[in-house]
């Protein structure tokens, strides 16, 4: 198994780089996913939720109410890292048993690990990925796709990019940097370019 951890901060084209991989074979893990999944109506995340932030936080169906519980860890450092010490293990399990069932389905497996928080969560240092791949575009760049794509306000978009790692943070930790500043044709092109060296990888081992 050939096991990529993949990142990139918000609008840096991540998504688009996953699919193509994904295309191509490749076994898609989004962590995103996987952090809805462990919240879900019985599961022992909630219910520490619950007991962490109130009854408040579970809406009448049973599950998550995300903007009841946002409202209370928004902008609260300390509250919001008490929620990161349920839900982060909670998803790490669930991913490393993924991978498991990845590699004992194919021991030749490409897996790619699709982890947004992958520097802010030290996912890194958790699972012991063959290569770490960001996806990189410069501020300006993403600021305008938040707007003109998914139609933020400036002042909104600014604080989304601000509220994650620096560019330099996640560069410190990329084994390889998709440049997606240009045409998603180019983008695709260096996804693809992956795609081989990580087969060619496997072939080898």
């Amino acid at each position: 198994m050939y096991l990529i951890g993949l990142t990139g901060g918000i609008a840096s084209g991540k998504t688009v780089v996953a699919r193509r991989l994904a295309e191509h074979g490749a076994i898609h893990i989004d962590a995103d996913q996987l952090a809805r999944e462990v919240v879900e109506p019985g599961t022992p995340a909630l219910a520490r939720i619950a007991q962490e932030f109130g009854a408040s936080v579970i809406a009448e169906d049973g599950t998550l109410d995300r903007a009841a519980l946002g409202a209370i860890v928004f902008g609260d450092s300390e509250k919001l890292a008490r929620l990161g010490q349920i839900t982060h293990p909670a998803v790490r399990d669930r991913a490393a048993e993924l991978i498991r069932k990845a590699e004992e389905a194919d021991p030749d497996a490409i897996v790619v690990y699709d982890v947004p928080l992958l520097v802010e969560a030290a996912v890194d240092k958790v699972h012991s990925f063959d290569l770490v791949v960001v996806v990189h575009a410069d501020t300006r760049t993403r600021l305008e796709r938040l707007v003109s794509l998914r139609g933020y306000d400036r002042e909104e978009a600014a604080h989304r990019l601000n509220s994650q790692a620096s560019d330099a943070e996640r560069l410190a930790v990329a084994d390889v940097v998709i440049d997606s500043n240009g045409t998603l044709e180019h983008t695709l092109a260096q996804a693809d370019a992956l795609f081989e060296q990580a087969r060619a990888a496997t072939r080898r081992a």
